[in-house]
């Protein structure tokens, strides 16, 4: 399989085994998160709830795009794969695995609304910064631009639930008369059509979303390992033509070979060089060619690092030329970089249907088990008062919201810590903070701060300890 030998194909099929394991672990993990408002108000049975919830998740992993599944593998610098040995590239993405998938047991468990998306990250993280400890380490251990964007997501969008469902909560109280809305749920009978409505319709969304943003980072995880273990077939896109690539290529050093060089900084000088350079390169390399198959094992890789580089060279100067000279450069010039530069971007930020097609199987199976022991902590553990129904519509509407933002913006976010908040948001809304039960809110806080130190920890532990035996 892709030309490996057959010790190596068995290791590619036990990895990639291992992270439709960890996304089936996801779904069932995270499928609380968007049944539990729909099962806890009796809006729709239990089996119901969740097959549709799987469907929904299946289907939004196919829709959602990869703008965060690339986000995942932009974590770790492509360099920092290829660098190594295959076989110390199977101890990084075991090591990760492995800690993703102990932890989110564990805290399911345990009945812990964890997140799955911290436990992934962290488990990156911490691989990446056992390599930058090791003395022959040839890569920056991780891509910190990435790593401050995707750290910001995490932090903040949890607080973000917590105000925007405290708000709408707020509203609803203020201008609904309707009572009914503010029952708690009756243990024997369905709620009125109309909340049945919004709550399902809320919790569609939030699976759907959901599936859209935790299917891309199974994706993600699913790409590192192609790339690390083959990357002659995976770290281009080869079913794209050659020929578009040489024609952005051109394109770019046109547009670039206008800006004079002595009425720029000496950053953008430097930027600038870096970026010929690479052109120069990917010109040489691409000279003759006609599909990718005609290129050498090692140029693959080579020439997606070329573009990438190129790529954030180019951005830099850009960047900074708000703040200082500009380049003079036309807006029709302007507009054929972005485009080109977006168009490149394609060759190296993708996925094969396969790979979405067997992570949306894997979270829509994983999505239909394992709900009950968080949906009762959902429904009764985090307010002193039963979750009701206006509670549960507000928390789901703003954890959709603001997942699906988070899609379209190519950020990783925490479907369980975004629906809790939403959810205490929406109990300190109706009776203030004394409505919280403060020992769950601290057992979810503590989950909340101890994922990433714990599973950054114990990849990096894991990581050296299986390069120690390879």
């Amino acid at each position: 399989m892709f030309g490996l030998d057959a010790g190596m194909t068995f290791i590619l099929i036990i990895c990639i085994l291992a992270a439709c394991i960890f996304e089936f672990i996801n779904g069932f993990h995270d499928t609380a998160n968007a049944v539990a408002t729909v099962i806890y108000t009796k809006s729709m049975k239990p089996t119901t709830a969740v097959v549709l919830s799987g469907i929904m998740n299946f289907i939004g992993v196919f829709v959602g795009g990869i703008a965060v599944a690339m986000g995942i593998v932009n974590l770790l610098p492509m360099g920092l794969l290829i660098d190594q040995s295959a076989v110390h590239s199977v101890s990084m993405i075991l090591a990760l695995i492995v800690t993703a998938i102990i932890w989110n047991l564990g805290t399911w468990y345990l009945g812990i609304p964890c997140s799955s998306s911290h436990t992934l990250i962290g488990s990156i993280f911490g691989v990446g910064i056992a390599y930058g400890l090791l003395p022959d380490a040839t890569a920056i251990a991780l891509n910190w631009g990435k790593v401050k964007d995707v750290g910001l997501s995490l932090l903040m969008s949890p607080l973000f639930g917590f105000g925007v469902a405290l708000g709408v909560m707020y509203l609803l109280i203020k201008f609904i008369d309707n009572k009914k809305l503010f029952n708690e749920p009756d243990k024997k009978k369905a709620p009125p059509f109309w909340i049945r409505l919004f709550l399902i319709f809320t919790s569609i969304a939030l699976s759907f979303f959901h599936g859209s943003n935790d299917g891309q980072k199974g994706v993600g995880l699913v790409m590192i390992i192609l790339i690390g273990i083959v990357p002659v077939q995976f770290a281009l896109d080869h079913s794209k033509k050659t020929e578009n690539l040489i024609t952005q290529v051109n394109s770019i050093e046109s547009v670039i070979d206008k800006i004079d060089s002595k009425k720029i900084s000496i950053q953008d000088k430097i930027s600038l060089v870096i970026a010929k350079e690479k052109i120069d390169t990917m010109q040489a390399t691409l000279a003759g060619v006609v599909s990718f198959k005609d290129l050498k094992k090692e140029s693959n890789f080579e020439l997606r690092k070329d573009i990438l580089v190129m790529a954030k060279e180019i951005s830099k100067i850009q960047n900074r030329e708000a703040d200082e000279q500009p380049l003079k450069l036309s807006k029709e010039d302007k507009v054929t970089i972005k485009e080109s530069i977006k168009e490149m971007k394609t060759y190296t930020e993708y996925a094969p249907y396969w790979v979405i097609l067997l992570i949306s199987i894997s979270l829509g199976l994983g999505t239909m088990i394992g709900w009950k022991r968080i949906v009762v902590t959902i429904g009764e553990k985090i307010g002193n008062e039963k979750l009701n129904y206006a509670q549960g519509f507000s928390a789901n509407l703003v954890a959709a919201s603001t997942i699906g933002l988070s899609t379209y913006l190519g950020l990783p976010v925490s479907t369980t810590h975004v629906l809790s908040s939403g959810v205490a948001g929406s109990m300190v809304a109706s009776k203030g903070k004394q409505n919280l039960r403060m020992k769950t809110v601290k057992n979810i806080l503590i989950a909340w701060l101890v994922t990433l130190p714990v599973t950054i920890i114990l990849s990096g532990s894991l990581f050296l300890l299986f390069r120690l035996f390879s």
